[in-house]
């Protein structure tokens, strides 16, 4: 059966989360085709995989940012962490998680999440977070606690983050890198001209030189960016996008559809279509991407573990 939610009960839920978006005009929230509708979560190991995150006490931008794949990847028992709190400092127009003004670190947290790995049997687990801008170091250090523990408690478990910008600060990335992460992600999100009304606390500029300062750490490592659309750039813009990706030394592109959590969030301007996401990674295979995902349902981090091995064997073969 697909999943059907009273749009009413979202956006009662929407302005309980974010009652900084509360002074947003509503925006009407355009009925899903049928190619973006997906199955209710359901199933033993569904609830398994939920049991886990519970008993660690864990948050996982799965259900923090309402994503449509969550009954999939929790029934292959794969759940992307999310640390550093569940209460982000910033207020994107189209993210679901809760800003405001979070707690103090969780010191355990690195701990739990190396234990739910091992529980889950992870062959691939990826970490990220919410913003922490009010953190010396963004929560980077946070990060690389999070990497070790993983490594101790599950040797064989390749580790990709995906982090925020750090706004920047002096040392962050560093921090990051020396723990020596699989995979280094940040997303770009959208295109330069929409960063003002849907990443208003980030910088385009910025989050591109965090991806090429990754590569200069790592330069044998893999990096990754994930792109949105829908929310009214261009095909032009994109191709531009992904040409200051492959400039910053960008390994690995997705592209997905953005869904609008409410009627408080940014206005969806279009769904692109199936076809138009073919065209998309086609594309970005013949600009050097050695790895694309690209479809309506594409997340950074779904399908991330099988993504990694044919990123890897890729590389090996050439």
């Amino acid at each position: 059966m697909p999943v059907v939610v009273d749009q009413n009960e979202r956006d009662r839920r929407a302005a309980l989360r974010h009652p900084e978006k509360a002074h947003r005009a509503d925006s009407p929230v355009l009925r899903k085709p049928d190619w973006i509708r997906v199955k209710a979560p359901t199933g033993r190991e569904y609830s398994g995989t939920e049991r886990i995150v519970r008993e660690h006490g864990l948050h996982t931008v799965c259900e923090e940012a309402g994503c449509p794949n969550i009954g999939e990847c929790w029934t292959h028992r794969h759940a992307t962490m999310m640390i550093l709190g569940d209460t982000c400092t910033r207020a994107c127009a189209f993210c679901n998680v809760k800003t405001g003004l979070p707690g103090p670190l969780d010191t355990d947290e690195p701990k739990r999440v190396a234990q739910a790995a091992a529980r889950l049997a992870l062959k691939h687990v990826v970490v990220t977070s919410v913003d922490r801008d009010d953190l010396a170091d963004g929560g980077a250090l946070h990060f690389a606690e999070t990497i070790t523990a993983i490594r101790a408690a599950c040797p064989d478990t390749t580790v990709e983050v995906l982090t925020p910008d750090f706004r920047g600060k002096a040392g962050a990335i560093e921090i990051v890198m020396q723990a020596r992460p699989d995979v280094f992600n940040h997303n770009l999100e959208t295109v330069p001209r929409l960063y003002l009304t849907i990443r208003p606390g980030a910088r385009y500029y910025v989050s591109l030189r965090l991806l090429e300062r990754a590569k200069e750490l790592a330069p044998h490592g893999f990096t990754k960016s994930g792109l949105m659309v829908g929310l009214g750039e261009s095909r032009e813009e994109i191709m531009q996008v992904m040409d200051d990706l492959r400039s910053a030394g960008v390994d690995f592109l997705t592209v997905g559809q953005y869904l609008q959590p409410s009627r408080k969030h940014a206005a969806l301007d279009r769904f692109w279509t199936p076809d138009e996401f073919k065209a998309l990674e086609a594309t970005a295979r013949a600009k050097g991407f050695q790895m694309v995902s690209a479809t309506p349902l594409t997340r950074s981090s779904y399908h991330a573990d099988s993504d990694f091995a044919q990123l890897k064997a890729a590389r090996t073969f050439l």
